[in-house]
């Protein structure tokens, strides 16, 4: 079975299209395939698969690994999302920037979110399942976030009634954590 490899802004991100075989009975998908990865020069060894459930409007986000760090290849196997990622690396010419991607149970496109990148998303559906594969395992004295809605980030949410953990809303702004990000 084949991916298409879709183009992304920021460099680092790898967002894949798996081709998808259905008919009026419902449809088959590999949803991951390790070579797929490997043909794009990323070798990850992935380690944890998390599964998350949310209703509308919530936000999850937005989130990162210091230590080792954390790669994540996301996808929405029930509803849609829209994933953002926010590049962390101080040494990138895209420092600070976002990109968005939709993500749903339609085009079942995989997003691989790279080590030095902060993630969340915002649900667009009634419910959405997301589905992840961590390269290192969930270590809570490592994790991190920056706000969701930095005004320096500016990232462009869905227009929805939005629903944030109180965790995320007391999230530092990248400008008051940018020191201390170890990506470069």
């Amino acid at each position: 079975m084949s991916v298409e490899r879709i183009p992304t802004r920021l460099a680092g991100p790898l967002l894949l299209a798996p081709a998808v075989f259905g008919d009026e009975r419902g449809f088959l998908i590999e949803s991951y395939r390790r070579e797929w990865l490997i043909e794009h020069g990323v070798d990850i060894d992935f380690v944890q698969d998390n599964h998350s459930r949310s209703s509308h409007g919530v936000v999850r986000g937005m989130h990162y690994k210091v230590g080792d760090g954390m790669a994540k290849l996301v996808r929405c196997p029930r509803g849609s999302i829209v994933d953002v990622i926010v590049d962390l690396r101080r040494n990138s010419a895209t420092f600070g920037e976002w990109e968005a991607f939709e993500l749903d149970d339609r085009a079942l496109r995989v997003l691989l979110v790279p080590m030095g990148f902060a993630h969340g998303f915002c649900v667009t559906s009634q419910t959405a399942d997301v589905i992840y594969k961590c390269s290192s395992y969930y270590e809570p004295d490592l994790e991190r976030g920056i706000a969701w809605n930095d005004p320096d980030v500016g990232i462009d949410w869905p227009d929805l009634e939005l629903s944030v953990s109180d965790r995320d809303s007391s999230a530092p702004l990248l400008r008051d954590v940018r020191d201390e990000l170890p990506f470069s």
